[in-house]
């Protein structure tokens, strides 16, 4: 699998939660931490890699973008992925000193009475 020219596939998770669509159950998200020595900037975002029954790629999808702004300037730069307990991804990133949770569809939350 090529992840691109430079793009430093960093951290990688399988997806078996149920918080996302029945598509990704299964899949493979890497966190591409982006090139660092290109004019154009590439990576920079969350790739989902979707498997055949015997384990070899059957394609992939760009998950998650947004870390590269339109000036080609980091706003961000995704290291690892992690699911919570909920479904939800965790995604690290080290140019914020962030974690970024993501979810699908309408959450429910607590309300402080």
């Amino acid at each position: 699998l090529k992840t691109g020219p430079h793009s430093a596939g960093l951290g990688m998770r399988f997806y078996t939660g149920g918080n996302f669509p029945t598509k990704y159950k299964n899949a493979i998200f890497i966190a591409r931490h982006g090139s660092w020595n290109r004019t154009k900037k590439f990576g920079g975002d969350i790739l989902a890699v979707f498997l055949n029954k015997d384990g070899t790629v059957k394609g992939t999808e760009v998950f998650i973008t947004g870390f590269i702004g339109p000036d080609n300037n980091y706003i961000g730069r995704p290291v690892d992925v992690l699911f919570a307990k909920d479904g939800s991804m965790l995604i690290s990133d080290d140019y914020n000193g962030a974690v970024w949770r993501v979810s699908y569809g309408n959450q429910k939350s607590a309300s402080a009475k």
